[in-house]
């Protein structure tokens, strides 16, 4: 779920922003001992505090992998909930260090907002929900006409949602909620006839419901939704940290490197493997970035490749069971696509 700022950012605002990037994060960040992360408050499969209050998801053991790299210990992290309305000024004050927190990558937030976006950690799309119990027959999003919505106000959802039924001459009844929390119960209460967000949400927001075997995810996406995590912008080494971590994840999933073999690997011969481990004699990439020359084998230690990670959150070893698709490898028909560390 993504927040639109409609009124561009001031200038005070994006200076006082570079100024705080401008301190070399990676520095502040090894000073205080742990990385402050930014995420949902609680969305399934990408950042949600279990039973036991820790925060699980792709978007949580994204920022793990991040501290693994910088401290060779993926523990050494500390998660903040945020809101829609909140993520934003919590980066760009300096509250937290990353956001990790299913934000679409726009370009008003790459410029007018201060921030620099690392890679796309999930490709997604705004999809449509319905109980199929209340809607019979119902099997596509062109079936909506005159429907009331649950919609999360303030979002590219919101406004993706009026252009689809504007462009398809189709009228509806908006039913908006500040709060995630508010939409999910209003639309399970049976106050709208469907619910729309990121699709990856849907699956997310369907095992909420009270009866979730009774709610169908419709075929159509009606949007791009490129979700990553964002840094603030003025700080080069930080963001290159943070994408170069991205990269890796997708590099070890690509070469068979996982959290179980990844001690064995770093005696390879394969040129690559050995350069990407840091086990080659006259590798300089960790050092370069401000980590150790290990800093691969510390994040796959810590999360296990891209790979790993997508499966036990939100793919067939988790409750949402959402198929790899687009975010799949590029080797195996996907967009993802690690750039090389040499």
């Amino acid at each position: 779920m993504k927040t639109v700022i409609k009124v561009l950012v001031g200038a005070s605002l994006l200076a006082a922003s570079a100024a705080t990037a401008s301190a070399a994060t990676l520095a502040d960040v090894k000073a205080k001992g742990f990385l402050q992360c930014g995420v949902n408050t609680g969305l399934a499969g990408f950042s949600a505090p279990n039973d036991k209050g820790e925060w699980t998801g792709l978007d949580a053991d994204f920022c793990r992998a991040v501290a693994a790299a910088v401290f060779g210990d993926g523990t050494k992290v500390k998660f903040t909930g945020l809101s829609a309305k909140d993520r934003f000024t919590a980066l760009q004050s300096g509250e937290i260090d990353i956001l990790s927190r299913n934000t679409t990558w726009t370009v008003n937030r790459d410029t007018a907002l201060g921030f620099n976006f690392a890679g796309v950690t999930y490709y997604d799309g705004q999809g449509f929900m319905i109980n199929s119990k209340k809607l019979e027959g119902i099997t596509s999003t062109m079936q909506l006409s005159g429907a009331a919505i649950c919609v999360q106000a303030g979002t590219t959802t919101e406004l993706n949602l009026a252009d689809y039924f504007r462009s398809n001459n189709m009228e509806y009844n908006p039913v908006v909620f500040e709060k995630f929390e508010e939409a999910n119960a209003a639309y399970d209460a049976g106050r709208c006839d469907a619910y729309t967000t990121d699709q990856s949400g849907l699956y997310g927001v369907r095992l909420q419901m009270a009866s979730p075997n009774d709610h169908v995810v419709l075929p159509e996406i009606i949007s791009k939704e490129p979700l990553g995590p964002a840094v603030r912008q003025g700080d080069d080494q930080w963001f290159d940290v943070v994408k170069w971590t991205y990269y890796a994840l997708l590099n070890a999933e690509e070469a068979g490197i996982t959290q179980a073999n990844v001690e064995e690997m770093k005696n390879s011969a394969n040129p690559d493997i050995k350069r990407m481990l840091g086990s080659e004699a006259e590798t300089k990439i960790g050092t370069d970035l401000g980590l150790t020359n290990d800093w691969v084998v510390n994040v796959i230690k810590a999360t296990g490749n891209y790979g790993e990670i997508f499966e036990r959150n939100v793919g067939s070893g988790s409750p949402l069971k959402i198929a790899r698709g687009v975010n799949a490898l590029w080797t195996k028909g996907g967009l993802q696509y690690g750039m090389p560390i040499r």
